[in-house]
C-alpha cells in the first residue's frame, strides 16, 4: 500500500557522543549475521581487499575485516591474513566538478571492480550508496553489513538550539550559502528554501566541515554514518529526519563485492550478512533500478523495518532546482522487499516529468 502523505517521524534520540567504530571493534567483537562460525579458510593468504584511500573507507574496511575474523577464527590467528589494496578512483581524483558532470554512477567503484575482475584483489569494500545499481558482468554484491545511521546531517557553524530538529531549515539565514555536490540534497533543500544559494563543495569529511567552521560556507551536509564511524565531533551536527530529507539509497551500509565465480568466498561473507541491512538495501536498490534515473536525476530512497517486522520504504524524485518534488511511501512484507521497491519506483517514474530522467 502506498502513502503519499509522507508524514514525519519523531526524530531518533541521539546516542552518546560518537566513538570511533574501529575503537569499539577493538574493545568487543562485532556482532555478525545468522552464522556464528564457519570452517577454516582454505584459499590463499593473504586475502587481498580493495578499498578507496579515504579515512572513512579505511575505517569501514577495518570494521569489515574485524567481523570476518570473528566468523572465521583461523583468519584471526594468521599473522598476515589480509592485505589491503588502496585503489584510487575517478571520484577521488576529480574534486572540482560535480559527480554528475564526470559520469555519476560508479565513479567510486569502477577502478576497484576492474582490479577485482583482473584478479588483483579478492574482494572489495564499498559504501553501498556509491555502488552501481546494476553490477558489472562477473561481479556480485555478496554481503551487506549492519546499517549505521541512514540520516543526512546538517553541518552548522555552531551548535543548534534544543528542538531545532523539528524545523531544521529555519536555522539557515536568508540567502545562506550551502555547500554540497549532491543533487539529491540540493533539490530537497531548494524545495523547502528556494532563497538559498547552493555552491559546489566536495572533499573528505574534514575538508567539508572546515569549510563551514571557517566561514567559507554557512552550512553543508554529510552522511551521519560516516561522521559516527570516524568518531567526528558532533557538537555542530544536526541529524535530519529521513522524511524531511530522504537519504540516498544504501546510505549508512557497507557492501562487499566479489567475483561471481568465487562461491566459497561468497559463502564466507554470507556469515556476516546483516538480515535487516539485506532487506532494506534490497528495497532501496530495487527502487533505483525501477526509476533508472540518470546521474543528473535527484533520487532518494530510505527503507526501515517497523516494530511488527513490516518494511516501510520512502522514495523521492525531484528536479535539481527543487521546483518539482514527489515523495511517496509503501509498506509491506520484508520478504517482498524487491517487489516493494519496484512498485514504488514504477509509481514515482510514472508521475514524474519524463525530462528529469533524461541523461
Amino acid at each position: 500500500m502506498t502513502d503519499e502523505s509522507a508524514s514525519r517521524e519523531t526524530p531518533h534520540r541521539e546516542k552518546e557522543a560518537a566513538k570511533s567504530h574501529l575503537g569499539q571493534a577493538a574493545e568487543s567483537p562485532p556482532k555478525v549475521g545468522p552464522h556464528t562460525k564457519v570452517g577454516p579458510h582454505s584459499g590463499r593468504l593473504p586475502m587481498r581487499v580493495g578499498t578507496r584511500g579515504s579515512p572513512l573507507a579505511r575505517v569501514q574496511t577495518d570494521l569489515f575485516l574485524a567481523s570476518l575474523r570473528v566468523v572465521c577464527p583461523a583468519l584471526g590467528f594468521a599473522p598476515e591474513a589480509f592485505a589491503p589494496e588502496i585503489i584510487s578512483t575517478t571520484g577521488d581524483r576529480v574534486q572540482d566538478r560535480r559527480l554528475a558532470e564526470i559520469g555519476g554512477k560508479g565513479l567510486f567503484s569502477k577502478e576497484i571492480h576492474e582490479a577485482l575482475r583482473d584478479g588483483r584483489i579478492d574482494f572489495a569494500v564499498h559504501s553501498l550508496k556509491d555502488l552501481e545499481t546494476e553490477m558489472p558482468p562477473g561481479i556480485i554484491l555478496a554481503c551487506t553489513m549492519k546499517r549505521e545511521d541512514a540520516r543526512d546531517a546538517l553541518i552548522l557553524p555552531a551548535p543548534a538550539p534544543d528542538g531545532a530538529e523539528r524545523d531544521p531549515w529555519k536555522l539557515l539565514p536568508a540567502r545562506a550559502r550551502v555547500g554540497t555536490s549532491s543533487l539529491r540534497r540540493q533539490a530537497q533543500l531548494l524545495h523547502a528554501r528556494p532563497d538559498l544559494e547552493i555552491t559546489l563543495l566536495r572533499g573528505n569529511v574534514r575538508t567539508r566541515m572546515e569549510a563551514v567552521h571557517s566561514g567559507q560556507r554557512d552550512a553543508t551536509f554529510l552522511a551521519l554514518a560516516g561522521l559516527r564511524r570516524l568518531g567526528a565531533d558532533l557538537s555542530t551536527v544536526l541529524p535530519i529526519d529521513p522524511e524531511a530529507m530522504v537519504p540516498s539509497a544504501g546510505q549508512g551500509i557497507v557492501g562487499i563485492t566479489v567475483r561471481e565465480e568465487d562461491t566459497k568466498l561468497a559463502e564466507l561473507l554470507a556469515a556476516i550478512e546483516d538480515p535487516e541491512a539485506k532487506a532494506v538495501s534490497t528495497a532501496e536498490r530495487a527502487l533505483l533500478a525501477a526509476l533508472d534515473g540518470s546521474c543528473r536525476t535527484p533520487i532518494g530512497g530510505h527503507a526501515r523495518l517497523l516494530p511488527d517486522g513490516a518494511l516501510h520504504l520512502t522514495g523521492l524524485t525531484a528536479t535539481a532546482d527543487g521546483s518539482f518534488l514527489l515523495k511517496r511511501s509503501i509498506t509491506g512484507s520484508a520478504a517482498d522487499a524487491a517487489r516493494l521497491g519496484r512498485e514504488l519506483g514504477t509509481s514515482l517514474r510514472r508521475d514524474s516529468p519524463a525530462e528529469i530522467f533524461e541523461d
